[in-house]
């Protein structure tokens, strides 16, 4: 099996520029269904680089062509409409991969599709899954590619993989895959301020899926989200191998490491640095790569050499 995307899923391309048909013409020669594009002057004509059809809105793809899963690549100025007019449309999964989306605009989307229940926490029952933005997308090898992953170096297998970063996950599937190892699905949540899906929105799905026997997660500096994650995964799928990756080992306090949620405050509480995330997530049982290729050989051990 799979998480969230498979041979089921049928995806609407919103943005069919330059970057959105290099893609989604990639995604399409893997195997993934892509049925549509929108594009609000073009409605009623054919996208012919991938020879399926040009809709004005979403809404008119979900109706004509059963579309269920939305990947946006439309330029930041326009993501935030883009994603609300997906989540009007009854899409349930929404995966956008444009960066430099403006925080006020993912406050505002976050808030709409997530509204907060009267505990104050956003509620995610039986609400969308929006990945991204800023992310490299999903993957489910051998099913289907939602994004921008490089399909020919990962492989069908039982371990899922949830990261933050995209280059640094591809070393790691890459290593995997040369040691035999493949995924069940790889999902890239992004690493901005402000993201849909966090870790404990993929890792339980993972903890649900009968094929899913391993699971990696890459974090980054900043925030303590990694610590909840390894409490969760002690809690509740103590068995399971999991190993962690946390960049930015070498980042100094302050300072944005690549993902502009990747900074470690100064004079914070303590707990956001790599080290502390690492302390922490050992002490739960977790083992902790100090980079890509020593995380990946973590994992091999954990699966026995596989």
């Amino acid at each position: 099996m799979s998480i969230l995307i498979d041979e089921q899923t049928r995806v609407v391309v919103q943005g069919i520029g330059s970057q959105g048909t290099f893609h989604a013409r990639r995604n399409q020669q893997y195997g993934t269904q892509i049925v549509a594009g929108t594009h609000p002057k073009k409605g009623g004509t054919t996208w012919d680089e991938l020879d399926v059809p040009v809709y004005t809105t979403v809404a008119e793809a979900v109706d004509a062509e059963g579309a269920n899963t939305s990947m946006i690549m439309v330029p930041a100025p326009f993501t935030r409409d883009a994603i609300l007019e997906a989540y009007d449309a009854g899409v349930p999964t929404i995966v956008c991969i444009t960066e430099g989306v403006p925080v006020h605009d993912m406050a505002l989307v976050y808030n709409t599709i997530y509204p907060r229940g009267t505990d104050g926490t956003a509620d995610k029952t039986g609400r969308p899954v929006l990945v991204g933005p800023n992310c490299p997308g999903l993957i489910s090898p051998g099913k289907a590619n939602v994004g921008i992953i490089p399909g020919e170096i990962t492989k069908p297998g039982n371990v899922g993989l949830v990261s933050r970063s995209g280059t640094l996950t591809y070393q790691i599937m890459h290593e995997l895959n040369l040691a035999g190892i493949g995924i069940s699905t790889c999902v890239g949540i992004g690493g901005d301020p402000i993201i849909g899906t966090n870790f404990l929105d993929v890792i339980p799905r993972f903890a649900a899926d009968p094929d899913t026997e391993a699971i990696v997660f890459v974090g980054e500096i900043g925030g303590t989200e990694e610590q909840r994650v390894g409490e969760w995964i002690a809690e509740h799928i103590p068995d399971t191998p999991v190993v962690a990756y946390v960049a930015g080992f070498t980042a100094p306090p302050g300072k944005q490491m690549g993902h502009a949620g990747a900074i470690v405050k100064e004079g914070g509480e303590g707990g956001e640095t790599a080290a502390d995330k690492k302390a922490a997530l050992e002490a739960l049982g977790i083992a902790v790569g100090m980079n890509p290729t020593e995380t990946a050989e973590l994992l091999i051990g954990r699966l026995g050499g596989a």
